[in-house]
């Protein structure tokens, strides 16, 4: 065992989107601080801000139909809608700035346009579609959103999903075009690299095994090299939790009494990824429909264009699985040895409340490939099996807590920043939108940990987020304006973008 200490200002665990991004935000801020970055697997992004382990829309509730709901009078509570969207506008500012800044390079390597659509069927479901179109174009977020239910017109956005299609109930669609596809892996790789660059300490194939507190409020982790087999320990004026499905564990070792009481449930994704390049060309939009009655709202089903290695693919999913996993390179404890006094009775009353999802993963579970080819002609009717492989995405640890609205044992959709109230350390669990909202949930984190610093940190923060402490919707004018700045720096304008790619096709066919 090797004794000796190593004291750093900041210790961040996981090398994900989040813990890249909180890196990059204090790197900016504060330049000097020492940042040391621990992660067990061998290389950033290769758990849940992996690009083949999460949907990678850049969720901005422009097609997500579960960040809208009907309410019982039929007005459609467009709340969540808009927090997703001005979450995601402030990723975009933020990516804007390091580009302008040049500390990441080719911003077409991480994002691209790529137009959003919802798709629904049936006369209940495209009157809510209607209604809940006429809501958000009422916002100046939501500008350029088309709604059709005219087959001719939709075989145009959509022709691979109308072809063979019977028209023997009403469809309809909506479709915007500033949308986006996020390869949160490639982005993640790049801001480590700035980092790296940056002096930050990064530390593969390490994992940390306790977390303790010292007299002085500091925070004392003794960290295993997985290559030698020695045991580290490291002291650090503040932690940072950012290790996915394995961020439970760590709080729970922690011993902060913000952590008692949380529980998690994971939950795995399935995708169908198309082998045939033909089938893929004929798409080009990532279109979300509904969620099947009793499913959770990740799993809301959708066929995605995806540009992954600089290649176009096209998925479809997520169908939901099961393992008791906290992580896909877990133990299959996790589960069980998450599970202790203080939050026992939080875990058995979600039990057997959420009877209706435990039933739906058992469903999934079961499913043949011939029964989700059957979901995937839904969006495509002519589909065939022998197009499509099955892929295993994430691992997502949904949180469960007791809440005053949900009562004991709620499970919850969405992520959720966990702090002590000295703001030392602090965690983040939970799942979508995730990574999408990384830059918002990293800056909350800044204000609950680091609410000294805030007005000398302001001006710098204003700098990379024009919009930071303002609303978009009360501001369109800003809105139009960082949006403006954003399409350009980010080189977002899809009809550039179309002109390139026809170009790139000749050229490689002459």
């Amino acid at each position: 065992m090797d004794n000796r200490q190593t004291r750093t200002d900041v210790i961040l665990i996981g090398a994900g989107i989040m813990s890249a991004t909180l890196g990059t935000l204090l790197k900016e801020l504060v330049p000097d601080w020492q940042i040391t970055v621990f992660e067990k697997l061998e290389k950033p992004a290769e758990e849940s801000s992996n690009e083949w382990n999460n949907a990678g829309t850049g969720h901005a509730a422009l097609c997500e139909l579960n960040y809208t709901t009907e309410k019982p009078d039929g007005t459609i509570d467009i709340t969540k809608a808009i927090r997703v969207n001005e979450q995601f506008q402030v990723s975009k500012q933020f990516w804007s700035y390091l580009v302008k800044a040049n500390l990441i390079e080719n911003p077409g390597e991480f994002i691209r346009p790529l137009p959003h659509m919802s798709f629904v069927q049936g006369k209940e479901n495209v009157d809510f579609l209607k209604k809940r179109f006429k809501a958000l174009t009422s916002i100046p977020l939501f500008e350029g959103m088309e709604f059709s239910d005219d087959p001719n017109r939709l075989q145009e956005w959509i022709p691979l999903m109308m072809e063979g299609r019977k028209n023997s109930e009403p469809i309809a669609a909506t479709k915007i075009d500033s949308g986006t596809d996020v390869n949160f892996g490639a982005l993640t790789r790049s801001l480590f690299q700035h980092l790296q660059r940056k002096g930050v300490a990064v530390h593969y194939k390490h994992s940390v095994k306790t977390l303790k507190r010292t007299e002085d409020g500091q925070w004392r982790l003794k960290i295993k090299n997985l290559d030698t087999g020695e045991v580290e320990n490291h002291i650090a004026k503040f932690v940072f939790i950012g290790a996915g499905g394995g961020s439970l564990h760590l709080l729970q070792k922690s011993g902060i009494p913000e952590g008692k009481s949380i529980g998690g449930f994971p939950v795995s994704g399935l995708f169908m990824v198309c082998n045939n390049p033909k089938v893929v060309e004929a798409h080009q939009a990532k279109v979300y429909g509904k969620a099947k009655v009793g499913a959770p709202p990740m799993s809301v089903p959708h066929l995605d264009t995806r540009y992954i290695d600089n290649k176009k693919s096209l998925l479809f999913g997520p169908f939901a699985g099961f393992s008791p996993k906290f992580l896909k390179t877990g133990s299959m404890l996790d589960l069980i040895t998450s599970v202790k006094p203080h939050n026992v009775l939080t875990m058995l009353a979600a039990g057997l409340k959420e009877m209706a999802l435990t039933k739906y993963l058992i469903q999934q579970v079961l499913l043949s490939k011939e029964k989700r080819m059957e979901e995937l002609r839904e969006f495509i009717p002519d589909a065939k099996a022998e197009d499509w492989d099955l892929i295993v995405a994430g691992q997502r640890v949904q949180v469960i807590k007791d809440t005053e609205t949900g009562g004991k044992g709620t499970l919850q959709f969405g992520t959720e920043v966990v702090s002590s109230a000295d703001g030392s350390i602090a965690a983040l669990l939970g799942a979508s939108p995730g990574a999408s909202t990384a830059v918002h949930v990293m800056l909350e984190v800044l204000e609950k940990c680091f609410p000294q610093y805030m007005n000398e940190w302001e001006p710098k923060i204003k700098e990379m987020i024009p919009s930071y402490g303002a609303s978009l919707v009360a501001n369109p004018e800003l809105f139009q304006k960082v949006e403006k700045d954003a399409v350009e720096t980010l080189q977002l304008d899809s009809k550039k973008v179309d002109s390139i790619e026809k170009n790139r096709h000749i050229f490689q066919e002459a």
